[in-house]
């Protein structure tokens, strides 16, 4: 425990009431779905009903197999008899979000409701652009220009949602699925698509928050499926959301969620990424056109001073190096800079409506576009004095995830900007005026809260109080698992090497299978997969083969398949039983070393004094390192081994601290022992 922990467990004694609550409803939900009393869901509740009454924030570490969606979801019904604001929920994941919804909370209600005071509603609250929109297909927006000529060859009948001549393209069969599906769904919620489709038919249906007329003007408000979400929402006692629209509602002001007073952030280990991603901007001259082309045909302005600052910018930036702008933009950028916004300050006084002119959907798409042209401007130009950080990617530099590099070399740039750090805004946003209980399996690196609380705006002058605490896990891991270190391999230089590869066989034909193999890069992964399909006679699974879940199901249903795969498998893989018998690791998940906002925040913490690999990149790679690892253990029944092919691990300085991070595995550095007792679980079974 820490200090703040330690101080917390004086001072909860006083709101032993409702932690006496929380717990008898607790052991209540666990009996009637005949499962057994876990010490740590036991003590992670008492915490959270404790956090809430007392009001003070709460950071929480429960490892895999505590039961932490009850052991928060339990306080937040009973907090919720007796508010009459809703409490929120937001993960990460859509994953965790449709468990959460589908199952843990029906389950838990059913369980509970006889003993509650009153009913509890739940809703589900996601952002705009993932409900269809009743306006515009209703013909209320207009179509998108790249996608009209497919969708017109559908044939006018097909076309207007008539039985007639059928959609004669992959595009226009999807959105004539979609407009016979929109008569049937009660809740327009992409996800309730089975199956999918795709993100382009998807956009012919859905609006952006940016480009929706608002409820006072569109003539479907009432139908709205999205404006009807929200409204169950208001109406709720608990609303399940995500990190992004949490975000959004904290920093952006624009109320996509209803007043509340307690919020659980679940896979918190992810919240600041999460943030970052969902403030940060983009411009480009691409942009800057298609907003000025989208104003001059639907609004009738004209825009020849957009556009010639458009080029302006273009020609500019050809001379800004790829990476971090760490001095900023020079004089010229700037100007340009200027110029852009100063254009679209006037297009979007031009492309104001006439007075009683009705509500019109082309006209607010064109305005969207050049509002988000304008802030991103006044972002750029402001981002010295708001410790925003602005870089520059070209089309043609090696993607981060999958390592491949796009086809146009000689495609213009795209300038970026995001904030140095997210603490202050979640400080301010998120942390003031609610009680916040942060919660993951990987939220503390060894025993220490603080490298996570530090991200999120909790130390420092002025920061909020919190408590930390580590409710542990119920497996037994130094007797269910080995940690092999392959101390014997040469550092990972690019790619994967053929020592790694070499030693990824052994292991394989050792385990007989049953392995999930974790890669820094899609390229990786891939290539891997590729040499082992030759050398070995087992199934090999590997991302972007199939759909994720599709892979995910194979890979559990079959004990002795493989699945290769990158980041999105490091923490959305949850397979129990001999399937996961063996996890593999090619290295140590550092960031980019050419990660722009990595470098960034690096070089703000040296200059403060501090060590920026260790506090931004080891932390970075340790709660990664934990996730991956986090695979293998998934039940008290489950045995194997994690393999990590980076001998770094075992042989430089920060070694231990991110071991510290890992679950408490039985370590070692002997190949032969590993391979023996892969064997004995292959013959296991």
């Amino acid at each position: 425990m820490t200090e703040a922990a330690v101080a917390h467990a004086s001072a909860g004694r006083g709101s032993a009431g409702a932690a006496e609550t929380a717990l008898s409803l607790l052991d209540a939900a666990v009996a009637s779905m005949g499962g057994q009393q876990r010490d740590g869901q036991h003590e992670m509740a008492r915490q959270v009903a404790t956090a809430i009454e007392e009001q003070k924030h709460l950071l929480v570490q429960a490892g895999t197999g505590t039961g932490k969606s009850l052991a928060y979801l339990v306080p937040l019904i009973a907090h919720a008899q007796h508010s009459d604001r809703p409490a929120v929920v937001a993960t990460a994941t859509l994953a965790l979000q449709a468990q959460i919804v589908g199952r843990d909370i029906p389950r838990l209600l059913a369980a509970i409701t006889p003993k509650l005071d009153r009913p509890v509603d739940v809703a589900l609250v996601k952002g705009r652009s993932n409900y269809l929109c009743r306006h515009k297909l209703e013909g209320g927006f207009p179509t998108d220009e790249a996608a009209e000529g497919q969708l017109f060859s559908m044939g006018e009948d097909a076309a207007v949602g008539h039985p007639g001549a059928g959609p004669t393209t992959q595009l226009g069969r999807e959105v004539a699925r979609l407009r016979q599906w929109a008569e049937e769904t009660e809740t327009g919620d992409r996800d309730d698509l089975v199956p999918g489709v795709t993100d382009r038919a998807w956009r012919q249906v859905s609006v952006t928050a940016l480009e929706c007329l608002g409820a006072q003007k569109c003539p479907f408000a009432a139908e709205c499926f999205s404006e009807l979400a929200r409204q169950r929402g208001a109406e709720a006692d608990i609303v399940v959301t995500n990190h992004a629209l949490l975000a959004i509602n904290a920093f952006e002001g624009l109320n996509v969620l209803p007043e509340y007073d307690v919020v659980v952030v679940d896979e918190a280990h992810e919240l600041a990424d999460r943030v970052t991603g969902a403030v940060s901007g983009q411009l480009s001259a691409q942009m800057i056109q298609a907003a000025a082309s989208s104003a001059r045909r639907h609004c009738g302005i004209t825009v020849d001073s957009l556009q010639a600052a458009a080029t302006a910018l273009e020609l500019s930036l050809t001379s800004a190096p790829t990476g971090l702008l760490a001095r900023g933009l020079n004089e010229e950028q700037a100007q340009d800079v200027a110029l852009v916004r100063d254009a679209c300050r006037v297009a979007l006084s031009d492309s104001k409506p006439g007075d009683g002119q009705a509500a019109d959907g082309g006209r607010q798409i064109a305005r969207s576009r050049l509002l988000a042209v304008l802030e991103v401007c006044e972002r750029i130009l402001e981002a010295e004095a708001n410790r925003e950080v602005m870089w520059v990617t070209r089309t043609g530099a090696p993607d981060p995830v999958t390592g491949y590099a796009a086809a146009d070399d000689d495609a213009s740039a795209m300038l970026h900007i995001a904030p140095l750090g997210v603490g202050g805004r979640l400080r301010e946003g998120l942390f003031d005026g609610h009680t916040v209980v942060l919660t993951s399996a990987t939220l503390a690196i060894g025993s220490a809260f603080e490298p996570t609380a530090g991200g999120l705006g909790l130390l420092g002058a002025g920061a909020p109080s919190w408590t930390g605490v580590d409710v542990g896990s119920p497996f037994d891991y130094p007797r269910q698992g080995m940690l092999y270190v392959a101390k014997h391999l040469p550092r990972p230089g690019r790619g994967l090497s053929p020592e790694a590869v070499d030693e990824l066989e052994t292991l394989l034909r050792a385990s007989s299978g049953g392995a999930l193999c974790l890669f820094s890069s899609r390229r990786a992964a891939e290539e891997a997969a590729a040499e082992l399909r030759l050398r070995l006679d087992v199934e090999i699974l590997c991302q972007g083969e199939s759909s994720m879940s599709a892979l995910v199901k194979q890979f559990a249903a079959e004990p002795d398949t493989c699945l290769f795969g990158t980041m999105s498998l490091w923490q959305g893989v949850d397979v129990p039983g001999p399937s996961c018998r063996l996890v593999v690791i090619d290295r140590i998940p550092f960031p980019r070393p050419d990660d722009p906002l990595t470098t960034a925040r690096s070089r703000a913490v040296a200059q403060a004094g501090g060590n920026g690999f260790m506090a931004v990149s080891a932390t970075h790679a340790a709660v990664r390192l934990a996730q991956g690892a986090g695979r293998l253990i998934r039940s008290t029944e489950d045995r194997g081994v994690v393999a990590v092919l980076d001998s770094r691990l075992a042989t430089e300085r920060y070694g231990a601290f991110l071991r510290g991070a890992l679950p408490p595995l039985w370590g070692t550095a002997d190949r032969k022992v590993v391979t023996d007792a892969l064997r004995r679980l292959a013959a296991a079974g």
